[in-house]
């Protein structure tokens, strides 16, 4: 199974890193780093409408190279012209072609959108190191830890000033992020199993989150009608990946579903 491949790999990867770059090294880049942009403040406030979290990301598992010619910072800034509220950038490196360093990049370049880091966290040291390279934001699924852990990792996310987005695909781990204080839910229509994608997840699990959690539908966007169909259902934000990886205008495409969020 793809899934407990990619999951094992990171394990892996991690307990190498750890080796590479000791932690102590990572909280001096965290101490100095100045400001910080509030991802969960991004994603809700008075006007009805669906935030926009447009994901940076080379390839998928299941969908090959999305974009040959490859530029996070570029992708970044025509996302941000486009009308992006967020981004969200896939770090992982051996199966998503991606990289924590991109992160790095499009904050360098100035691009002030609250950053996603999206990997898959089996380990605190990810959190931490999700701080260290400019990320305001980590996601953390339910099932790479244990309840205890991701709830330890959710409070060291608010310590190193990160938001923790906490995602599930069915009913018993929505029970399960919401009985460990989680106050960010990504619902992901996208079976991490499977592959298979299916908005009317978002549907289903939506009515049983309680008033004050911010809600994120992810993945089966695949232009405005599905945005309109997000905003009838009462979601916060959505978060778009190969539909505008694939775009030949980001921008365009962002400006568009950014119209039928209204």
């Amino acid at each position: 199974m793809i899934f407990q491949q990619i999951v094992e790999n990171k394990r892996v990867e991690v307990e190498r890193l750890k080796k590479q770059v000791p932690e102590s090294g990572l909280l001096r880049l965290v101490e100095r780093r100045s400001r910080r942009a509030d991802f969960r403040a991004a994603l809700s406030g008075a006007e009805k409408r669906v935030r926009l979290i447009c994901e940076i990301k080379k390839a998928s598992p299941s969908a090959g190279i999305l974009k040959a010619d490859f530029d996070p910072v570029a992708i970044a800034q025509a996302y941000q012209r486009g009308g992006a509220d967020a981004l969200s950038v896939l770090t992982e490196e051996k199966f998503f072609l991606g990289s924590i360093d991109h992160i790095a990049a499009i904050r360098n370049a100035g691009i002030a959108l609250p950053i996603l880091r999206k990997d898959f966290t089996c380990d605190l040291y990810q959190v931490l190191e999700a701080a260290a390279f400019g990320a305001d934001a980590v996601l953390l699924i339910i099932g790479l830890m244990s309840d205890a852990e991701t709830e330890v990792a959710i409070r060291k996310s608010a310590e190193y000033g990160l938001a923790a987005v906490v995602e599930v695909h069915t009913e018993d781990e929505l029970h399960q992020a919401l009985d460990i204080g989680s106050e960010i839910i990504q619902i992901n229509n996208r079976d991490l199993r499977t592959f298979k994608v299916d908005l009317s997840t978002t549907e289903r699990l939506l009515p049983l989150i309680p008033p004050g959690v911010v809600v994120i539908a992810a993945s089966g966007v695949r232009g405005p009608e599905d945005i309109r169909r997000l905003r009838a259902m009462g979601v916060h934000a959505a978060l778009v990946g190969e539909t505008l990886m694939r775009h030949a205008d980001p921008a365009a495409a962002v400006a568009e579903l950014a119209a039928a969020a209204r």
